[in-house]
C-alpha cells in the first residue's frame, strides 16, 4: 500500500491527522486479518507549487525557506521530524518505507525519459510535459474528461505547452531557484505528480494493491499518476484507490492555504492525542469530519468511559500479558465477529466503535464480578484481555501504549469510583430525596456485596473498599 505523504513546509493540522489515521487503520486491520503488508508513504520535499498545480506559483519549500531564512532542505528536515512527532502522538505507526522526493531524482528522470521515448511526453524550452491527448483513458479515476477540464493555471504562463491540459513532469529552474538538479533537459526539478509514480513503483512494483490519499488529490494528482505510470509500463497501476474526505470547521474545508487550520501541536496542549484519534475514528473516512470543540468534548467523555473499562480489565490480569494474535476460538467470539463485520464494511471505524460500546455492559458486569470475587474468574481473564487489546488496541490504536504502574488496589478504586460509585451514589441520593428508604438501603447493600462500603458523613457520602 502507498499513501501520499505530507509536503513538509509547516506543521501538521487535523486534516493530516485524519488522512494518516485512515492509512494507519488500513495498515493495522489488514495485518489483523493476517496479511503481510508493505506500507510506503512518501515525503514531498520538492515540486509542490503554491498554486497546487504543476506549474504556477513557487515551490512551497522555497517560499518557507525565505520566510525562515533557512535552506529549503533545512526546512524539510525540521518539519519532517515534527511531522513524525505529531503522528507518533496519535499512535500512528510509521510506514515501512518513507522515501523522499529529493532522494529519488534519478528514478523520476528515468521515468520521464521512458515516457518521452514512448511518445507520451515532450520537451519544450527545458520543461517536459505529459501529452494528455495521447492517453485515451485519462480521467478514468475522477470521471473528468480532458476536453472538459480547464487549464491547471494561468494560460499565459504555459505558452510552451501543446495543450493547457498537459501537465509538467520536469520544470526548468529559473534564476535563483535553489532546488535544482542536472537532467537531459537542463537544470531543473521534478513536477509534483511524477514523484509518487517513481517512488511507489520502485518499492511496490509496476502494479500494487492500494493507493490512498486525500479526496482533493483524486484530481489532478492521482489522475496524473495513473496516466504517467500506465503509459510508461503498459500495466495497470493500482488495484484499489482510497480517498479520505476533508476535515471541516464551520462547514469550510480546513487547510494550511486557507489559514483556518487547527494545528495538532496546539491541540495537544488541550486534549489527549488519543482522544483526538478517537474523535476522528467516529466518522467514516469517506465522510467529512466537522471539527469543533463541542465534538471533541463530547467524544472525550465516551472515550474515557471505554478506556476506564479496558484499564480495569488490565488490572484483572495479575501477571502482565503481551497482546498476541487472536486464536481461532477468540476470533469466533460474537464481539469479534461483529467488529470484523463492521470493519469489513469499507473500514467503517464508526460502526466498529459502536460494536465496542455495545459490548461494554457485558464487560463491566464481568469486571464487577472480578472485583467481588476474582478467584472465580479463572482463565477467562486472558481470553477477554486479548480480545479487547486486539480490537481497541491493535486495530483501532486507541489504547495508551504506556500503562499506569499504580497498584491493583488503586486501579480497583479508580474503576469503582468512575463506573459504579458515582452513579450509585446519585441513585441513592435521589431515592432518599423522595424518601424511598427501601431503595436507598437496597443500593447500599448492592454496593456492599460488590466490596464497596458507603459511609454517610456530615460532608456527604464517602466510601471505602471492604
Amino acid at each position: 500500500m502507498y499513501f501520499c505523504g505530507p509536503t513538509v513546509y509547516s506543521d501538521s493540522h487535523v486534516g493530516h491527522g485524519k488522512a494518516y489515521i485512515t492509512a494507519d487503520i488500513v495498515h493495522r486491520y489488514l495485518e489483523f486479518l493476517g496479511y503481510n503488508v508493505t506500507y510506503v508513504q512518501n515525503i514531498t520535499d520538492v515540486g509542490h507549487m503554491t498554486d497546487n498545480d504543476d506549474v504556477a506559483g513557487e515551490d512551497k519549500l522555497e517560499v518557507q525557506s525565505r520566510k525562515e531564512r533557512k535552506h529549503p532542505m533545512a526546512i524539510a528536515e525540521f518539519y519532517t521530524q515534527r511531522y513524525y512527532e505529531d503522528m507518533d502522538a496519535l499512535n500512528i505507526r510509521r510506514p515501512d518505507i518513507a522515501p523522499r522526493a529529493t532522494g529519488h531524482i534519478i528514478e523520476q528522470i528515468e521515468l520521464i525519459k521512458e515516457l518521452i521515448a514512448k511518445g507520451f511526453a515532450y520537451e519544450s524550452e527545458g520543461n517536459v510535459y505529459f501529452d494528455v491527448a495521447k492517453d485515451k483513458e485519462y480521467g478514468k479515476l475522477s470521471g473528468r474528461k480532458a476536453e472538459d477540464q480547464e487549464a491547471s493555471g494561468r494560460v499565459e504562463e504555459r505558452t510552451d505547452k501543446r495543450s493547457p491540459q498537459d501537465f509538467a513532469l520536469w520544470k526548468r529552474a529559473e534564476k535563483g531557484h535553489i532546488l535544482q538538479w542536472p537532467s537531459p533537459w537542463g537544470m531543473g526539478f521534478p513536477g509534483w505528480h511524477i514523484e509518487c509514480s517513481a517512488m511507489s513503483m520502485k518499492y511496490l512494483g509496476e502494479t500494487f494493491d492500494i493507493h490512498g490519499g486525500g479526496l482533493e488529490n483524486q484530481f489532478p494528482h492521482h489522475e496524473c499518476e495513473i496516466a504517467q505510470s500506465e503509459c510508461a509500463t503498459g500495466h495497470p497501476f493500482v488495484k484499489y484507490w482510497m480517498h479520505n474526505n476533508m476535515v471541516t470547521t464551520g462547514g469550510v474545508k480546513m487547510g494550511k492555504s486557507l489559514g483556518n487550520s487547527a494545528y495538532l501541536r496546539d491541540l495537544y496542549k488541550q486534549y489527549d492525542p488519543l482522544s483526538l484519534r478517537f474523535t476522528i475514528l467516529q466518522s467514516h473516512y469517506r465522510g467529512t469530519t466537522e471539527f469543533t470543540t463541542e465534538a471533541i468534548t463530547s467524544s472525550a467523555a465516551g472515550y474515557r468511559r471505554l478506556l476506564d473499562s479496558i484499564e480495569a480489565l488490565r488490572t484483572a490480569v495479575h501477571t502482565p500479558l503481551q497482546t498476541r494474535i487472536l486464536n481461532e476460538e477468540e476470533r469466533q467470539d460474537p464481539l469479534v465477529q461483529r467488529f470484523i463485520e463492521a470493519m469489513d464494511d469499507d473500514f467503517n471505524t464508526a460502526k466498529a466503535i459502536a460494536v465496542l460500546f455495545e459490548g461494554l455492559n457485558e464487560l463491566n458486569t464481568w469486571i464487577m464480578g472480578w472485583i467481588n470475587g476474582p478467584a472465580v474468574m479463572g482463565t477467562e481473564i486472558e481470553y477477554r484481555y486479548q480480545i479487547w487489546s486486539n480490537l481497541a488496541g491493535s486495530v483501532l490504536g486507541i489504547l495508551p501504549t504506556n500503562q499506569s504502574s499504580s497498584s491493583n488496589e488503586s486501579k480497583k478504586k479508580d474503576f469503582a469510583l468512575d463506573k459504579l460509585v458515582d452513579s450509585k451514589k446519585a441513585e441513592r441520593k435521589a431515592a432518599r430525596d423522595r424518601r424511598d428508604f427501601a431503595m436507598s438501603d437496597s443500593i447500599r447493600k448492592e454496593l456492599e456485596e460488590a466490596g464497596i462500603i458507603l459511609e454517610d458523613t456530615k460532608d456527604g457520602t464517602a466510601w471505602r473498599l471492604k
